[in-house]
């Protein structure tokens, strides 16, 4: 694997948590993305290493960060950051419109 991509979602959902952090702990907010991106360029290396969740979508995988879960696709080459979100969240219905 050489790369990943972030995608727009996935984005919008840093910038929530960011937002979240800006207001409790900026310290934490940093500790938190210098985190996220370790784990991205982990995966480059690793890319099965998440948990399968191809029931809610073929190729779906996740790991793990704090309290959320990066979920990834190995596309070819590369993988690709599809969200970031609360572990507590129903995933199923974050993908509903890809089916």
């Amino acid at each position: 694997m050489a790369k990943y991509s972030i995608s727009e979602e996935a984005i919008r959902d840093l910038d929530e948590i960011s937002d979240y952090f800006a207001l409790q702990s900026l310290e934490a907010g940093e500790s938190f993305i210098r985190r996220f991106a370790d784990k991205c360029r982990n995966l480059v290396n690793f890319p099965n290493m998440g948990r399968s969740y191809t029931e809610i979508m073929p190729n779906l995988r996740g790991i793990p960060l704090d309290n959320y879960i990066i979920l990834y696709q190995v596309i070819k080459e590369e993988i690709e950051i599809v969200r970031v979100v609360s572990g507590y969240r129903d995933l199923g219905i974050l993908f509903d419109d890809h089916e």
